[in-house]
Protein backbone atom coordinates (compact mmCIF):
# COMPACT_ATOMS: atom_id res chain seq x y z
CA UNK A 1 0.00 0.00 0.00
CA UNK A 2 1.40 3.49 -1.23
CA UNK A 3 0.32 6.91 -2.17
CA UNK A 4 0.79 8.90 -5.24
CA UNK A 5 2.46 12.50 -3.36
CA UNK A 6 2.65 15.93 -4.86
CA UNK A 7 3.00 19.48 -3.61
CA UNK A 8 1.67 20.88 -7.51
CA UNK A 9 0.33 19.63 -10.03
CA UNK A 10 -1.17 20.79 -13.63
CA UNK A 11 -4.00 22.68 -11.74
CA UNK A 12 -3.56 25.29 -9.60
CA UNK A 13 -0.33 27.32 -8.90
CA UNK A 14 3.52 25.90 -9.60
CA UNK A 15 6.20 25.54 -6.93
CA UNK A 16 7.71 29.31 -7.68
CA UNK A 17 4.05 31.16 -7.55
CA UNK A 18 2.87 28.78 -4.51
CA UNK A 19 5.86 30.91 -2.40
CA UNK A 20 5.62 34.44 -4.54
CA UNK A 21 1.28 34.95 -4.46
CA UNK A 22 -0.97 35.17 -1.58
CA UNK A 23 -3.51 35.00 -4.32
CA UNK A 24 -4.98 33.71 -7.64
CA UNK A 25 -4.32 36.41 -10.45
CA UNK A 26 -6.26 35.03 -13.40
CA UNK A 27 -7.48 38.39 -14.74
CA UNK A 28 -6.47 37.33 -18.03
CA UNK A 29 -8.58 34.59 -18.64
CA UNK A 30 -10.83 37.10 -19.02
CA UNK A 31 -13.53 35.49 -16.35
CA UNK A 32 -13.28 39.01 -13.92
CA UNK A 33 -10.76 36.63 -12.11
CA UNK A 34 -13.81 34.58 -10.66
CA UNK A 35 -12.04 31.24 -12.39
CA UNK A 36 -9.80 28.96 -10.72
CA UNK A 37 -9.76 27.83 -6.59
CA UNK A 38 -9.49 30.75 -4.16
CA UNK A 39 -7.73 27.99 -1.61
CA UNK A 40 -4.35 27.92 -2.83
CA UNK A 41 -2.42 27.42 0.71
CA UNK A 42 0.25 29.91 -0.84
CA UNK A 43 1.87 32.80 0.53
CA UNK A 44 3.67 35.43 -1.25
CA UNK A 45 6.73 35.94 1.86
CA UNK A 46 6.85 39.77 1.78
CA UNK A 47 5.36 40.98 -1.57
CA UNK A 48 2.54 39.74 -4.25
CA UNK A 49 5.06 40.20 -7.31
CA UNK A 50 8.15 38.85 -8.71
CA UNK A 51 11.31 40.80 -6.77
CA UNK A 52 14.70 41.63 -6.66
CA UNK A 53 14.79 41.95 -3.07
CA UNK A 54 17.59 39.55 -1.66
CA UNK A 55 15.54 39.16 1.83
CA UNK A 56 12.21 37.50 0.14
CA UNK A 57 13.89 35.59 -2.71
CA UNK A 58 15.74 33.97 0.35
CA UNK A 59 12.54 33.14 1.78
CA UNK A 60 11.01 31.87 -1.33
CA UNK A 61 13.94 29.39 -2.34
CA UNK A 62 14.32 27.94 0.78
CA UNK A 63 10.61 27.12 0.96
CA UNK A 64 10.68 25.67 -2.49
CA UNK A 65 13.65 23.78 -0.86
CA UNK A 66 11.23 22.68 2.20
CA UNK A 67 8.96 21.21 -0.31
CA UNK A 68 11.13 19.48 -2.59
CA UNK A 69 12.79 18.30 0.52
CA UNK A 70 9.30 16.84 2.19
CA UNK A 71 7.83 15.40 -1.27
CA UNK A 72 10.97 13.55 -2.24
CA UNK A 73 11.30 11.63 1.32
CA UNK A 74 7.46 10.78 1.92
CA UNK A 75 7.30 7.23 1.17
CA UNK A 76 5.07 6.67 -2.08
CA UNK A 77 5.66 7.97 -5.56
CA UNK A 78 6.59 11.64 -5.94
CA UNK A 79 4.77 13.64 -8.64
CA UNK A 80 6.54 16.28 -9.65
CA UNK A 81 5.44 19.17 -11.63
CA UNK A 82 7.65 19.68 -15.09
CA UNK A 83 9.60 23.14 -14.41
CA UNK A 84 9.41 22.71 -10.83
CA UNK A 85 12.63 22.34 -10.60
CA UNK A 86 13.77 25.10 -12.05
CA UNK A 87 10.74 27.77 -10.99
CA UNK A 88 8.53 28.03 -13.63
CA UNK A 89 6.15 30.78 -13.27
CA UNK A 90 2.56 31.38 -14.76
CA UNK A 91 2.41 34.95 -12.65
CA UNK A 92 0.23 33.90 -10.39
CA UNK A 93 -2.00 32.56 -12.28
CA UNK A 94 -3.93 29.31 -11.15
CA UNK A 95 -6.25 28.25 -13.99
CA UNK A 96 -4.13 29.10 -16.96
CA UNK A 97 -6.04 26.02 -19.45
CA UNK A 98 -6.76 28.64 -21.60
CA UNK A 99 -3.48 30.79 -22.23
CA UNK A 100 -1.49 29.41 -25.00
CA UNK A 101 1.17 32.30 -24.44
CA UNK A 102 4.42 32.97 -22.25
CA UNK A 103 1.53 32.51 -19.22
CA UNK A 104 1.87 28.60 -19.65
CA UNK A 105 4.67 28.17 -21.79
CA UNK A 106 7.85 26.80 -20.33
CA UNK A 107 11.22 29.12 -20.46
CA UNK A 108 13.40 27.30 -21.03
CA UNK A 109 16.05 30.34 -19.75
CA UNK A 110 15.03 29.63 -16.30
CA UNK A 111 16.54 26.21 -16.16
CA UNK A 112 20.01 28.11 -16.51
CA UNK A 113 19.05 30.98 -14.17
CA UNK A 114 18.03 28.42 -11.83
CA UNK A 115 20.86 25.58 -12.31
CA UNK A 116 21.71 25.43 -8.64
CA UNK A 117 17.98 24.39 -7.62
CA UNK A 118 18.19 21.96 -10.99
CA UNK A 119 21.03 20.59 -9.03
CA UNK A 120 19.14 20.86 -5.92
CA UNK A 121 16.51 18.37 -7.41
CA UNK A 122 18.86 16.42 -9.32
CA UNK A 123 20.60 15.28 -5.82
CA UNK A 124 17.63 15.19 -4.02
CA UNK A 125 16.45 12.16 -6.58
CA UNK A 126 20.01 10.87 -6.11
CA UNK A 127 19.41 10.35 -2.38
CA UNK A 128 16.07 8.87 -2.97
CA UNK A 129 17.57 6.50 -4.76
CA UNK A 130 20.57 5.63 -2.51
CA UNK A 131 18.11 5.27 0.91
CA UNK A 132 15.86 2.04 -0.18
CA UNK A 133 13.83 2.68 3.23
CA UNK A 134 11.97 6.03 1.09
CA UNK A 135 11.02 4.02 -1.09
CA UNK A 136 9.55 1.13 0.60
CA UNK A 137 6.29 0.18 -1.32
CA UNK A 138 4.43 0.45 2.41
CA UNK A 139 3.37 3.15 4.51
CA UNK A 140 5.53 3.32 7.46
CA UNK A 141 4.84 1.25 11.27
CA UNK A 142 6.11 2.23 14.33
CA UNK A 143 8.81 -0.28 14.19
CA UNK A 144 10.13 1.43 11.09
CA UNK A 145 9.96 5.21 12.23
CA UNK A 146 10.61 7.49 15.72
CA UNK A 147 8.46 10.66 15.78
CA UNK A 148 9.79 13.33 18.46
CA UNK A 149 10.03 16.94 19.28
CA UNK A 150 12.68 19.49 19.37
CA UNK A 151 13.82 18.36 22.98
CA UNK A 152 13.76 14.85 21.78
CA UNK A 153 10.42 13.58 23.70
CA UNK A 154 7.10 12.90 22.05
CA UNK A 155 6.14 15.52 19.22
CA UNK A 156 3.45 18.47 19.64
CA UNK A 157 1.12 16.90 16.79
CA UNK A 158 -1.36 19.99 17.30
CA UNK A 159 0.98 22.36 17.98
CA UNK A 160 1.02 25.77 16.01
CA UNK A 161 4.79 25.88 15.07
CA UNK A 162 5.21 22.87 13.31
CA UNK A 163 8.55 21.26 14.13
CA UNK A 164 9.46 17.80 14.45
CA UNK A 165 11.78 15.58 14.03
CA UNK A 166 12.03 11.68 13.28
CA UNK A 167 14.10 8.65 12.94
CA UNK A 168 14.14 6.28 10.19
CA UNK A 169 15.43 2.88 10.59
CA UNK A 170 17.65 1.62 8.26
CA UNK A 171 21.07 -0.62 7.39
CA UNK A 172 23.71 -0.29 8.37
CA UNK A 173 23.21 4.06 8.80
CA UNK A 174 19.48 5.72 9.99
CA UNK A 175 18.37 8.70 8.45
CA UNK A 176 17.07 11.34 10.91
CA UNK A 177 14.84 14.25 9.09
CA UNK A 178 14.64 17.31 10.89
CA UNK A 179 11.61 19.89 10.24
CA UNK A 180 11.31 23.67 11.57
CA UNK A 181 7.90 25.09 10.29
CA UNK A 182 8.43 28.03 12.52
CA UNK A 183 9.44 31.75 11.84
CA UNK A 184 12.13 31.54 14.68
CA UNK A 185 15.29 29.32 15.20
CA UNK A 186 15.04 26.22 17.41
CA UNK A 187 17.33 23.96 18.38
CA UNK A 188 16.58 20.01 18.08
CA UNK A 189 17.64 17.73 20.46
CA UNK A 190 19.46 14.99 18.71
CA UNK A 191 18.91 10.95 18.91
CA UNK A 192 21.68 9.05 20.16
CA UNK A 193 23.94 7.57 17.78
CA UNK A 194 27.50 6.05 18.47
CA UNK A 195 28.93 8.03 15.41
CA UNK A 196 28.83 11.65 15.08
CA UNK A 197 25.43 13.09 12.87
CA UNK A 198 26.24 14.27 9.16
CA UNK A 199 24.47 16.63 7.71
CA UNK A 200 23.35 15.60 3.71
CA UNK A 201 20.75 17.82 3.20
CA UNK A 202 20.26 21.88 4.52
CA UNK A 203 17.39 23.79 2.79
CA UNK A 204 19.51 26.77 4.18
CA UNK A 205 22.59 26.82 2.77
CA UNK A 206 23.40 27.86 -0.74
CA UNK A 207 24.54 25.40 -3.58
CA UNK A 208 26.43 23.64 -3.23
CA UNK A 209 26.25 23.25 0.39
CA UNK A 210 22.49 22.42 0.52
CA UNK A 211 23.62 19.30 -0.61
CA UNK A 212 27.25 18.53 -0.21
CA UNK A 213 29.02 16.09 -1.85
CA UNK A 214 29.44 12.82 -0.52
CA UNK A 215 31.00 12.52 2.96
CA UNK A 216 31.81 16.50 2.39
CA UNK A 217 28.85 17.71 5.40
CA UNK A 218 29.53 19.19 8.07
CA UNK A 219 29.21 16.72 11.40
CA UNK A 220 27.05 17.19 14.00
CA UNK A 221 26.82 15.60 17.55
CA UNK A 222 24.28 16.49 20.01
CA UNK A 223 22.40 18.72 19.08
CA UNK A 224 21.57 21.41 16.19
CA UNK A 225 20.03 25.14 15.76
CA UNK A 226 17.64 24.74 12.57
CA UNK A 227 16.74 28.42 11.24
CA UNK A 228 13.05 29.02 10.86
CA UNK A 229 11.26 27.71 7.79
CA UNK A 230 14.25 25.02 7.20
CA UNK A 231 14.35 21.37 6.93
CA UNK A 232 17.23 19.43 7.44
CA UNK A 233 18.36 15.39 6.77
CA UNK A 234 21.08 14.19 8.62
CA UNK A 235 23.08 10.35 8.22
CA UNK A 236 25.47 9.00 10.59
CA UNK A 237 29.34 9.74 9.42
CA UNK A 238 31.56 7.12 7.97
Amino acid sequence: MSSINFVTCHDGFTLNDLVSYARKHNEANGEDNRDGISENCSENNGLEDPTDDPKIEEIRLRQIKNFLVTLFVSRGVPMLLGGDEFRRTQHGNNNAYCQDNEISWYDWRLAEQNADLVRFVTRLITLRKQHPVLRAERFYSDSDILWYGIEGGPPEWHGRENQIGCLIHEEPKPLCLLFNGALHPSRFALPASTVAWQVIVDTTKACPEDIPDRGCGRKLDNNVVLLGRSAMILSCSD
